[in-house]
């Protein structure tokens, strides 16, 4: 009888331990600033049971909400050590027990190092830049399948494929990886470029494993190469488990439902504006698809703020790129990033804010001067330079100089660096995978390429290149989106040309790699390019001039976007120029003296290193 009755209560014990079905984040670690962490249990009427902790972990707070689905337990963990936990939930005669680890942490973990001016950011489509292992293309448990015929389906690349192709990267010159989101996203279809994630703590198995992503920051720091997570703080997809079932009704924005943001961000500072406008910009939806989070939900932006931070910690991140950042509540994402940057002071995270005007993307920076007239500060350290993106999609189309055509538009653009707390701190790009392709745009003539590369890799901030590129990859973007992310050409078996590899590239493909690769391989090692200051000249006949220059080095870059050749007066520069008497062009390794005038052919630019 007495063995009757333990195989019972074994099996009520099984039975009921049934009912979590979720437990997250699933671990976490000593030694954070952030100590008191709240552990999220999920499943069938989890919320009528008592929770208690072992070993003397405080409990400082349990939170449940109108959903009897989940509890928030919050216990304190300054003071203690790596060790397994165990909550006990008990319901009248019933209990059970869930294991709960605390990690040892990485050494110096708080003060990583992050990326910076001296890096170079490759931005890849894991979906569509290299198929490493083809055995995970589908999964039994997500509901789009492999079907690489298809232009907006999944066709396999993962991250297995970015470990293979790492020392392609390097050898690019690239220091840096910006990979779009890799977390779970099972909508039915268009799930490749993942932003409609269904599961923020588990990796898309059709790209791999939680480990291989964690393998892959690893073989990066192997190669002194820094991993950028691309972060969805404004929205989740509709496949998500919580949007399924949700905490509380306001996890996410109700109108009731589904309502359309009207993406009109300047109404998040626009003084004039109506409350009904502002509203529809934070808290709409951006796509249908996409839930819009209420980070201003306590239990929401807590959340959010320990998966980053779960993710730093487990994956060994570099940095963070966050997208549609300035449709989130402001309030709550500055908390949100905040929080990030006091766990990790030097953790650098580029905001997405596609505005086209200086002032307003400045606001969105640390310490903004924009925002201190709103009292409002949202402690980012960067932002993305769109207004100099726009420059880059229509100057090199205006050969003849006017009063706003042609560079001047670059110039103008620098110009308004005192708006920014930080322009140093800005991510430059001439393209990214939301964008019409640069090569496209100009029909991919070489020289346009360099002209634009030149200027990208020796101005201000930190350059970003968008995968393909540098081998004359293009498509068009009025054919949708499919056709700016297109496949990396060797990237799956079988490929007819393999552009990976020196011998597998076409002409075409190599003239456009080898440039890349000589530009951005000088510029890894070039101080004054990563920190010194930059002085520029009004240009004439359609001539950009400017230095980047400190008290050791110096580097005059000229752009001639004309046809034709130009005769450059070198004598406007002399406050530059000093007594250097010649200069040293990287891109042709030519010697050019520093007299009076110098010829630049058509579409040319020059990089001198002066001597």
């Amino acid at each position: 009888m007495k063995k009757q009755i333990t195989v019972l209560f074994l099996l009520i014990t099984t039975f009921t331990f049934a009912q979590i079905d979720k437990m997250e984040p699933p671990f976490w670690y000593e030694g954070m600033s952030k100590s008191e962490v709240q552990v999220l249990f999920y499943g069938k009427n989890i919320a009528k049971n008592t929770v208690s902790v072992s070993n003397n972990v405080v409990i400082t707070n349990v939170a449940k909400t109108e959903n009897p689905n989940y509890i928030f337990v919050t216990i304190e963990t300054k003071n203690v050590s790596a060790q397994s936990l165990k909550f006990t939930f008990k319901n009248g005669k019933k209990s059970f027990v869930k294991d709960f680890e605390i990690k040892k942490r990485r050494e110096n973990s708080a003060n990583r190092k992050s990326f910076d001016t001296s890096d170079v950011m490759y931005l890849l489509m894991p979906d569509r830049f290299a198929n490493g292992n083809d055995s995970n293309d589908s999964s039994p448990n997500l509901q789009e399948k492999a079907n690489r015929s298809l232009p907006g389906g999944r066709h396999g690349g993962d991250i297995e494929g970015i470990i293979k192709n790492l020392d392609y990267i390097q050898e690019l010159g690239a220091t840096a990886i910006w990979s779009t989101p890799l977390c779970e996203d099972n909508d039915k279809d268009y799930s490749y470029h993942t932003y409609g994630q269904s599961d923020v703590y588990q990796i898309d198995a059709r790209y791999g494993t939680n480990e291989d992503y964690k393998r892959l920051a690893a073989e990066m720091h192997k190669r002194d190469m820094k991993l950028i997570m691309d972060y969805v703080t404004n929205h989740w997809g509709a496949e998500h488990w919580m949007f399924k079932d949700m905490p509380t009704y306001d996890w996410f924005h109700q109108f009731p439902g589904y309502a359309q943001s009207n993406y009109r961000m300047s109404t998040q500072f626009d003084s004039n504006a109506s409350k009904r406008d502002a509203k529809y910009c934070m808290d709409g939806w951006f796509v249908p698809s996409m839930p819009d989070l209420n980070q201003s939900n306590p239990l929401v932006l807590n959340y959010l703020i320990q998966n980053a931070i779960w993710w730093i910690e487990y994956a060994d991140l570099d940095g963070f790129r966050v997208d549609t950042y300035s449709y989130n509540d402001k309030d709550s994402i500055a908390k949100w990033t905040k929080a990030i940057i006091d766990e990790y002071p030097f953790f650098n995270i580029v905001a997405e804010v596609w505005m086209h005007d200086q002032a307003q993307i400045s606001y969105w920076q640390k310490n903004s001067p924009i925002g201190k007239i709103q009292s409002y500060n949202s402690f980012c350290p960067s932002v993305m330079d769109f207004t100099l993106h726009d420059a880059f999609g229509n100057v090199f189309n205006e050969n003849n100089a006017g009063w706003n055509e042609g560079v001047i538009k670059f110039y103008d653009n620098f110009t308004n660096d005192f708006l920014y707390a930080n322009p140093s701190n800005l991510l430059v790009f001439l393209e990214n995978h939301d964008t019409g392709r640069f090569n496209e745009i100009y029909k991919n003539d070489f020289k346009t390429y360099q002209l634009g590369m030149t200027l990208l890799a020796t101005t201000r901030g930190i350059p970003q290149i968008y995968y393909g590129s540098e081998i004359g990859m293009a498509g068009d973007k009025g054919k949708g989106d499919a056709d700016i992310r297109q496949d990396f050409p060797g990237g799956w078996k079988g490929d007819s040309n393999n552009a990976f590899s020196s011998l597998g590239r076409t002409s075409v493909q190599k003239q456009y790699f080898d440039f890349s690769k000589k530009l951005l391989n000088w510029r890894k090692n070039k101080e004054v390019i990563h920190t010194g200051k930059l002085t520029h000249y009004i240009p004439e006949n359609n001539v950009y001039v400017y230095f980047r220059h400190n008290d050791t080095e110096s580097v005059m870059i000229i752009l001639n976007n004309s046809l034709g050749h130009q005769k450059v007066n070198l004598n406007r520069f002399q406050e530059n120029i000093k007594n250097y008497t010649s200069g040293s062009d990287i891109l042709s390794s030519k010697t050019i003296d520093l007299k009076e005038e110098l010829s630049i052919e058509g579409k040319t630019s020059l990089i001198l290193e002066l001597k």
